[in-house]
């Protein structure tokens, strides 16, 4: 440090100290210091902003720190950010690109996006996106996130969303799969899925990066894209070599279909249309409508039962009746709830059912679950997997052995057989509709109603829920 900023320093302290209690001799080390008030921290920072030569080293890192430690008036952290961007914008850019993002102040973050928009640091292009795909806690509409609006004051209209896509698309490096991911999510909550499936099938053949390989060839084998990072994975594990009998098959199934049926079709449709088309192909050409008042016929007369205590948020019930899903079911849940119904009326697979629900019954550790598929034959099939962990009686781990098989079998499955007598905890609960948001999987719980009965409910994410009535123990049919 030079002799006159050493002077300088030490007759501004002895000025100032009067008016803050304590004399500050390394004004960096008193801006970094927690401890301090914010009429010392205000004055420190005006030490640094005042001071002849260059600053140091540790003073650049005290400023810094303006951006994520805690303790600091925004006033002050705007002030600190605006002599930074002066001296040393590298240094700004550096700390904003890794700090910017992990800001949950939802305050503070507005300013500083304010403040990067004012000064148009549109090297922070990649951090504000970043921040913009980590949802809002409160739900503010996504256009309407400080993000957004930085990055549209910087870029202007329509630009936001292609730097999303661009940055989506530059997140090669393996540290960056969670912008990757959040990038692919935010381009959903944007209503821009029409567009990514035209933006993917326009990538070029060569793409080096495994995802958007795989989103491309989804894209041309099925005419779909993933929803969100469950099913970018789910396509990742389809592509694999020793999926590809599969591949081939539901590409085959799915090209049967008519275009407008191919574009609704989701990932947990393939398996369904591919098994449909292995022993049901009669029902790949039926209309919704159809499908609809076939899975009405089946369950008319049928017994139902429901959940008196799922635990969702109050104000929050599902209603598990299927004229009230009506509008809310696709041509592919229809199809899954008929092959649903097919599975369940055969013995042997009741059977399976049966005797694995009394071995969930006698274990108290935890609830018992698995998958059913096609087999080799064509059957129905019913594969057990042990949970991941034991937790409770009431709850149901799946391990990834039983996610690498649901990759291509038609539901996941599990029991709530805590007591033969447990209608009244019949359906999904919170925790069951959480997993099926997240995985994007057709989903069954099976309830013990008695000692010979099943209560079946179908369910998927965004809350559908149809109860397919009972199933009887086939040895306990009169």
């Amino acid at each position: 440090m030079s002799n006159s900023r050493v002077v300088f320093i030490c007759l501004l302290a002895a000025l100032l100290t009067a008016g803050c209690g304590h004399t500050i001799t390394d004004p960096a080390a008193s801006l970094r210091d927690a401890g301090r008030s914010s009429g010392e921290h205000k004055l420190a920072l005006q030490m640094l902003v005042t001071s002849p030569g260059e600053p140091t080293s540790s003073d650049i890192d005290a400023v810094q720190g303006l951006a994520y430690r805690p303790g600091y008036s925004e006033e002050l952290r705007l002030e600190g950010l605006a002599y930074l961007l002066r001296v040393d914008r590298p240094a700004l850019v550096i700390t904003l690109r890794r700090r910017l993002p992990r800001v949950t102040d939802h305050d503070w973050l507005i300013r500083l996006c304010q403040f990067v928009a004012e000064n148009d640091i549109a090297e922070l292009d990649e951090a504000l996106v970043s921040s913009w795909g980590r949802p809002w806690k409160y739900g503010m509409p996504d256009t309407e996130r400080p993000e957004y609006l930085a990055l549209l004051a910087m870029h202007g209209s329509g630009k936001p969303e292609e730097i999303v896509w661009k940055t989506f698309r530059e997140a090669n490096r393996p540290s960056q799969s969670g912008l990757r991911y959040r990038c692919w999510d935010l381009l959903h909550r944007l209503d821009r899925r029409d567009q990514l499936i035209a933006l993917v099938l326009a990538e070029s053949t060569d793409a080096v990066h495994p995802i958007q390989q795989g989103l491309r060839a989804a894209a041309v084998s099925f005419g779909t894209v993933p929803w969100n990072r469950e099913e970018v994975l789910w396509i990742e594990k389809l592509t694999d070599p020793s999926r590809a009998t599969f591949w081939s098959s539901a590409e085959s199934a799915c090209n049967g279909l008519s275009p407008e049926r191919r574009a609704s079709l989701e990932i947990r449709d393939l398996s369904i249309v591919t098994a449909a088309a292995q022993s049901r192909p009669d029902l790949l050409t039926a209309s919704r409508e159809d499908l609809y008042a076939g899975v009405a016929k089946r369950l008319a007369g049928q017994r139902h039962y429901r959940e008196v205590d799922p635990g969702f948020e109050p104000g929050h019930e599902l209603d598990h009746r299927l004229s009230v899903q009506r509008d809310r079911l696709s041509w592919g849940d229809l199809l899954a709830i008929q092959m649903a119904q097919e599975a369940m009326s055969l013995p042997e697979v009741q059977s399976h059912l049966f005797d694995f629900a009394d071995r969930d019954l006698e274990d108290e550790t935890t609830e018992y679950g698995g998958v059913i598929n096609l087999d080799d034959t064509g059957r129905f099939a019913v594969r057990e997997f042990p949970p991941r962990i034991r937790v409770h009686d009431a709850r149901f781990e799946a391990s990834q052995e039983m996610f690498d098989a649901g990759y291509t079998s038609l539901f996941h499955f599990h029991y709530h057989a805590q007591k033969y007598r447990n209608g009244s905890h019949a359906g999904p609960g919170a925790g069951d509709m959480n997993y099926a948001n997240a995985t994007r999987t057709n989903c069954l719980v099976l309830t013990f109603v008695d000692h010979d009965t099943l209560n079946v409910d179908f369910y998927r994410h965004d809350d559908v829920l149809v109860d397919l009535g009972v199933i009887v123990r086939p040895s306990g049919r009169s």
